[in-house]
């Protein structure tokens, strides 16, 4: 484990409230689920910056694979995560990226592959900094996956990932993130 995945823990385990619930929410209903992008990076940039652990959270991405499943069966398990975290300051969002293909083009005007693995859903996600995926196995051990690795993420750069989404839409998140955290660094498209 390097610097920046322990120091991406440390934020987990000792500082925000907020994952580790969510992770034991999750851990008791689907075998390998993992907590990614908006909630962790926010995360770290609140502890970077200074800010109250719950500043400018809304949601938490929680994002699972299962090839059989479905959308009807996706939407239960985010009601019920949704009850069982209801003493946190945010809601739970979950998506099962076995099934994006299936509604992504209605949503986004662009039809997609369907996605191999929670991984390949992650390594398209619009910044770099926000292509993190952090999952808790049963042992308790922590899994971290990061495909542009953590340096964007810690030192508040906001980067393009052009894998997928269009220009308008890293615009649109870069602008939002640096209205709420003015610390972050926008990189031009």
């Amino acid at each position: 484990m390097n610097h920046r995945e322990k120091q991406l823990l440390a934020v987990i385990e000792e500082w925000t409230p907020y994952v580790r619930p969510v992770l034991d929410v999750a851990q008791s209903s689907v075998h390998e689920c993992w907590v990614g992008a908006g909630v962790i990076t926010q995360s770290v940039w609140n502890y970077q910056f200074g800010y109250r652990a719950d500043y400018g959270i809304g949601d938490a991405d929680l994002i699972y694979f299962d090839a059989a499943g479905t959308l009807e069966e996706e939407k239960n398990l985010e009601k019920q995560w949704n009850v069982d975290c209801k003493g946190l300051p945010l809601s739970i969002d979950v998506t099962n990226e076995a099934l994006v293909h299936l509604w992504y083009e209605e949503k986004f005007n662009q039809p997609i592959p369907p996605y191999t693995s929670v991984q390949d859903a992650i390594h398209t996600w619009p910044t770099t900094a926000s292509s993190v995926g952090v999952m808790r196995r049963r042992s308790g051990a922590y899994e971290i996956y990061a495909p542009f690795g953590l340096e964007d993420l810690f030192q508040g750069i906001i980067r393009p990932n052009k894998r997928l989404i269009p220009e308008e839409v890293y615009w649109n998140k870069a602008e939002k993130w640096k209205k709420r955290w003015p610390e972050l660094t926008v990189l031009s498209w």
